[in-house]
């Protein structure tokens, strides 16, 4: 019987996906690793592209700045990626496929390259700002996000931004799961998922100590290191040394040497020291039957030197009111600079006096509730004392601060009723102002003498305020509109305190916290922090003049006070600059983590890890010039500096940076 031909049995399909590693969960967070590499590199390009040096530098260094980022990106990427091998880890094989992990995990992946790409624009957006990647400033927006969210709401394009997010997490997700098909079936031993995650945590450790939370610092244009620094790396160090100790991180000297020095520094005429040789408590004589004058002082939001005619701007003054005041009846000090461009680093340099340590501001540190602020010398005179502020008074603690040392009463958001207008931020500066007016009248009705503090808002993003008030148009939101609207209301608070009783017993102090924006090539890029002082009131000023010597933050309330002219005890590190000689006039600035130090066209700068940079020049004229051999006179300012600052965290930390009734 002939035999039937049997037909082969056609083997079983094989996906050609199902055994490849290109295709397994491995596969998937390769490309995950991948991925964050990618985004990064693109928005340093952009950066770049963007925000390029003014002035040229070296090819190489721009080289170097991207391969230095390439590095960073690297090992953020590595430790991104740490979460996702170790949930491989822990979820067992016979779960992987199952519809609910698959549900979980695509939705943890959306969420994750949403919040990524939405980091990346949150980063463009601050760089914009602050020429700088996260620095503290990013830390202390998480700190208040009511605040935040509704200026970045206002100022930026949101909802533009979201719908970018949200598509580039669906495109991702969409394209992962088609290259990587075997995710959910290809089964990985344990024992095998236990080393990739051993392997990628020991490439972490093995790479942690090439990383500085510092930044990279290869080149002496400081925005190439900024491009070559990574945002998550620069927020995690900004968080970090939030409250850093001095003495670890940077170069100090023997300390009853650097007591020697500060004391030396602060000598003036007319002042002798009281303390034991680890103090600077002084006391400064003065004719004690001298009127006790009121004092107004003003710190304007942001209103640095750049927008004032009076100061220099050639493109059209943005003050045309405090020109005219300062020019016409003022005391015009024309070299001064902010310790800062922060609030609260205005906060502490011109109230307190205080160097801008590295870290936070004492004004936001846990021992400040006992500090030395121009409020305490004056209540230590008889004088009542008053804080004004259009916000609210839990931002960067402000009111805490204020009423711990000195100040006998906070008037805030809360407390000014009916105002014409609000932003984010607090109520418009023709609202606070007319606040202050009746304030004041109040005060001197009492027969007491008074020292009233200002703080105000409105110069700050989004830069709206009422309409009506100037010619710009408030809805186009530009800063220099703002800065139009906050001179507009100073005319109209002078011409209103002109009317009142106490305008000629009364000195007025305008003065900004610091400068509008970071600019420049320096690592502390001093030029843009420049600020203005005016002094105005009849009591003092009989007749304009302008002052063109050199003073910082710290040197505002010791000249107010040397112009009142009364005796009274002192821990302050600033100086009367019209008192003292010119030559002797110092700056001290704080910039992200670096401090400095400025006199007789010199800068020292001082970073983490006890590192030493020279400038010299004028920075009213010229940009400063990197100095690679420094001489004497460099080694001479640069002890000195240490020795300011060393101080100020030793009398800080120890709570002795202050007089006990």
């Amino acid at each position: 019987m002939p035999m039937t031909p049997t037909t082969p049995t056609p083997a079983a399909p094989t996906d050609p996906f199902r055994h490849t590693w290109r295709s397994s969960r491995y596969g998937f967070a390769a490309l995950v690793f991948l991925t964050l590499i990618v985004i990064h590199a693109a928005l340093r390009l952009v950066l770049f592209v963007s925000f390029h040096p003014e002035n040229p530098t070296l090819l190489r260094d721009t080289t170097q700045s991207f391969f230095v980022g390439l590095h960073r990106d690297a090992f953020v990427a590595l430790l991104g990626s740490l979460p996702l091998l170790f949930w491989f880890v822990l979820v067992p094989n016979r779960w992987f496929g199952k519809g609910w992990h698959r549900f979980l995990f695509t939705g943890a992946t959306l969420f994750y390259w949403l919040l990524q790409v939405y980091l990346l624009f949150a980063e463009y957006f601050f760089f914009e700002e602050f020429r700088s990647r996260f620095n503290t400033v990013a830390v202390d927006y998480l700190l208040y996000p009511h605040e935040v969210f509704i200026s970045i709401w206002d100022s930026y394009p949101v909802v533009k931004v979201l719908l970018s997010c949200v598509t580039f997490s669906l495109v991702w997700t969409l394209a992962a799961r088609r290259m990587c098909r075997g995710l959910w079936q290809i089964p990985v031993p344990k024992r095998q998922r236990l080393l990739v995650f051993a392997a990628a945590l020991l490439a972490v450790i093995a790479l942690s100590p090439t990383i500085s939370l510092k930044g990279a610092r290869f080149s002496d244009e400081r925005l190439l290191n900024e491009f070559s620094n990574n945002g998550t790396l620069a927020f995690l160090g900004a968080a970090w040394t939030r409250h850093l100790d001095f003495t670890a991180f940077y170069k100090t000297l023997p300390l009853d040497e650097a007591y020697r020095r500060t004391r030396t520094l602060l000598k003036e005429p007319h002042t002798e020291f009281v303390g034991d040789a680890r103090s600077i408590k002084r006391r400064v004589s003065g004719d004690a039957t001298k009127p006790k004058l009121n004092v107004v002082l003003i710190l304007e939001e942001s209103l640095g030197s750049e927008f004032w005619g009076s100061l220099g701007r050639t493109n059209g003054t943005c003050t045309p009111e405090m020109d005219k005041l300062a020019l016409t009846e003022g005391m015009l000090f024309t070299n001064i600079f902010a310790t800062g461009n922060r609030t609260v680093r205005g906060f502490e340099g011109v109230l307190a006096s205080f160097p801008p340590l590295p870290g936070d501001s004492i004004v936001k540190r846990d021992l400040s509730d006992n500090v030395e602020t121009i409020a305490r010398v004056l209540k230590r005179d008889g004088y009542a004392t008053a804080f004004l502020y259009g916000g609210r008074g839990v931002f960067d603690g402000m009111r805490s601060f204020s009423v711990n040392n000195g100040y006998d009463r906070f008037i805030e958001q809360q407390h000014i009723e009916n105002p014409s207008f609000t932003t984010i931020w607090g109520v418009a500066d023709e609202d606070l102002f007319k606040r202050a007016i009746t304030e004041f009248r109040t005060m001197a009705a009492t027969g007491k003498p008074f020292l009233g503090t200002v703080l105000s808002v409105s110069n700050h993003k989004p830069y709206t305020y009422p309409k009506g008030r100037i010619a710009a148009d408030p809805d186009a939101r530009k800063r220099e509109h703002a800065v139009l609207y906050s001179d507009w209301c100073l005319g109209e608070f002078f011409r209103a305190a002109k009317k009142e009783a106490y305008w000629t017993s009364t000195i007025f102090v305008v003065v900004a916290d610091h400068g509008a924006r970071v600019y420049g090539s320096q690592t502390i890029p001093i030029h843009s922090y420049e600020i203005p002082l005016v002094i105005l009131g009849p009591a003092m000023v009989k007749k304009p003049v302008l002052q063109p010597q050199l003073g910082c933050s710290l040197d505002v309330v010791p000249t107010i006070l040397g112009l009142i002219g009364r005796p009274y005890e002192t821990m302050f590190f600033g100086r009367d600059i019209l008192r003292g000689p010119p030559e002797a006039n110092l700056a001290l600035f704080n910039h992200n983590r670096d401090i400095g130090i400025y006199q007789n066209e010199r800068l020292i700068v001082y970073g983490m890890r006890k590192g030493i940079e020279y400038y010299e020049g004028n920075p009213r004229i010229v940009d400063l010039k990197r100095l690679a051999k420094p001489g004497a006179a460099e080694f001479e300012l640069e002890h000195n500096g240490i020795s300011l600052f060393q101080v100020a965290d030793d009398l800080y930390i120890n709570q002795r940076y202050r007089i006990d009734p």
